[in-house]
């Protein structure tokens, strides 16, 4: 886990709100890395969020592209906030096939007010090929 520069309570904030996302429960996803202003996570393409060509749901794949951009502005946000989405851009560019998709979230510009950040959505092939999926730019606000 590279968590290089991030104090242990932040992370362990992070990791608590984290577990709190039924959602993200439900998708069997999990957080793969923890660094300031940057936060991996990833989950298992299941036919719990497939869609009918056996993709990964667009809606599956924003989801987990949105909690990896919020982490990754919470990981640079004030101890003790929260942090919510003011408002995500997602452009698909691929289908997301694959048995794993990774969401890499990562802070822009920080602000005093609002966070800009992006993801990059990767599906995982069996044989371990990572393909871009879907991009996503936003604006994250401390809750």
């Amino acid at each position: 886990m590279d968590n290089t520069g991030l104090a242990p309570a932040r992370e362990a904030a992070i990791r608590t709100s984290f577990k709190r996302q039924g959602m993200m429960r439900t998708m069997e996803a999990r957080i793969d890395r923890i660094a300031p202003g940057r936060v991996v996570l990833s989950m298992p393409v299941t036919s719990a969020i497939d869609q009918q060509h056996g993709f990964a749901h667009a809606g599956a794949t924003f989801a987990l592209g949105d909690s990896a951009a919020g982490y990754a502005a919470l990981s640079l946000m004030e101890p003790g906030t929260e942090v919510l989405t003011v408002e995500m851009k997602v452009n698909l560019i691929a289908p997301a096939a694959g048995t794993r998709l990774i969401a890499e979230g990562e802070v822009v510009k920080p602000g005093r007010r609002l966070f800009v950040v992006r993801a990059t959505v990767r599906s995982e092939a069996a044989d371990g090929t990572l393909r871009d999926v879907a991009l996503l730019q936003g604006t994250m606000i401390p809750a």
